[in-house]
């Protein structure tokens, strides 16, 4: 739920930061500004919450903490090239991809009711999925909009 705030609360602030810097309406660009923020914002998770997030991973996943990390800096990383005009369709097609395969990891969760932030046993379970899923599937169709069909 939390990124899902951060996003929209981002993409309205952005809606008039762009437009008072460019003096015209950007909703491509003031989008891709709120899914930059939320990738921000969902990064940090990574290295406040390593032990939880590592605990979303099956057993047979070796390296869990440092692939954490690393997801955590590649989430930074898209930020940042989504913003960069350039690099903003690769930015796109790599961040609709991370989500397609960070999708399990979450089903996973759900399946085992892991809390990431408490790094227990004692989540959301099933009834997280009817809003990750969708949230997920958002999320995607964002930035295909925003970043690849602008």
């Amino acid at each position: 739920m939390k990124p899902l705030i951060v996003l929209l609360a981002s993409f309205v602030i952005a809606i008039f930061a762009v437009k008072w810097v460019t003096k015209q309406y950007d909703f491509a660009l003031s989008a891709r500004i709120a899914m930059a923020m939320m990738l921000c914002f969902t990064a940090i998770g990574h290295f406040a919450f390593t032990k939880g997030m590592s605990m979303m991973l099956p057993q047979f996943v070796p390296f869990k903490t440092s692939l954490v990390y690393l997801t955590g800096i590649f989430e930074i990383l898209l930020a940042v090239g989504l913003l960069i005009p350039k690099l903003q369709v690769l930015s796109g097609w790599a961040l609709i991809l991370f989500l397609v395969l960070m999708l399990p990891a979450n089903i996973y969760a759900a399946f085992h009711q892991v809390n990431y932030q408490k790094g227990t046993f004692d989540g959301h379970g099933l009834s997280y999925l009817w809003f990750r899923i969708p949230l997920q599937l958002l999320f995607i169709v964002w930035t295909y909009v925003s970043a690849i069909r602008f």
